[in-house]
C-alpha cells in the first residue's frame, strides 16, 4: 500500500519546524531543498507553502538586494497572538462604550418624552395617518394615467408633435415647389408616388 502523502496543513507544520528548530534565516532554493529532505515535503510544493505562511503571518519576508529572505521564530506565533488578542479587546472596549452611550441615549430620549395619554393618543394618530396616506398613495398610482403632471407632460409631447409636423410639411411643400419649378413633372403624379394624398395641407 503506497504511503498517504502529506496534507496541506501537515505541510505547513513540518516547513515551519524548519524555521524553529534552525532559528535561521532561509532562501527560497534552500527550503526547497531542505522541505524534502528533512521533513518530507515535495519540492515542488515547498513555494505554495511557504506563501501560505507568510500571508498568515506566520513566517516573515524581506528582500535584500535581488535575494528574498524568510524566517520565523518560536515566539513570533506567541507576539502575532498577542496582538490579535489586544486588537479584540481594544474593539470589546469601544462597543462596550458604544453600548453604554446608545443606552444612555434611550434614557434620555425616554425622560424627554414621558408616557401620557396624549403622548398614545398622538401616536396612534400618527399611526393612523401613515396608514391613510399608504392608501391614497396605492390609490393615485391606480390613477397614474389622470395624474396632472403625466397629462402635462403628454400635452408638450402633442405640441412638440404638431410642430415637428408643420415643420416637415413646410420642408416638403418647399421641396416639390423647387423639384416643379426644375421639371415639368405633374404634382399629381409626384404625389402619388410619395403616397401623399391631400388632406397634408390640413396641419395648423
Amino acid at each position: 500500500m503506497a504511503p498517504r502523502g502529506l496534507s496541506a496543513e501537515e505541510k505547513r507544520v513540518r516547513l515551519l519546524e524548519i524555521f524553529h528548530e534552525s532559528k535561521d534565516f532561509f532562501q527560497l532554493k534552500e527550503l526547497e531543498k531542505l522541505g524534502p529532505k528533512s521533513k518530507g515535503i515535495v519540492s515542488q510544493t515547498v513555494k505554495e507553502v511557504l506563501q501560505s505562511l507568510v500571508d498568515d503571518g506566520l513566517v516573515q519576508a524581506d528582500k535584500i538586494g535581488s535575494s528574498n529572505f524568510f524566517w520565523s521564530f518560536p515566539s513570533q506565533r506567541g507576539a502575532m497572538m498577542q496582538n490579535r488578542l489586544k486588537g479584540v479587546k481594544e474593539s470589546q472596549a469601544a462597543h462596550c462604550s458604544q453600548l453604554s452611550d446608545l443606552r444612555e441615549a434611550i434614557e434620555s430620549e425616554k425622560a424627554a418624552r414621558p408616557e401620557s395619554n396624549e403622548r398614545h393618543a398622538a401616536l396612534a394618530n400618527l399611526a393612523s395617518s401613515k396608514t391613510q396616506l399608504a392608501e391614497l398613495e396605492t390609490e393615485l398610482a391606480a390613477y397614474g394615467a389622470c395624474d396632472p403632471a403625466k397629462v402635462e407632460e403628454k400635452k408638450r409631447a402633442i405640441i412638440l408633435a404638431h410642430e415637428a409636423s408643420v415643420r416637415w410639411t413646410d420642408n416638403y411643400l418647399m421641396l416639390l415647389s423647387y423639384f416643379l419649378r426644375q421639371s415639368c413633372v405633374d404634382p399629381a403624379e409626384i404625389k402619388k408616388y410619395l403616397g401623399i394624398d391631400d388632406e397634408y395641407e390640413d396641419i395648423c
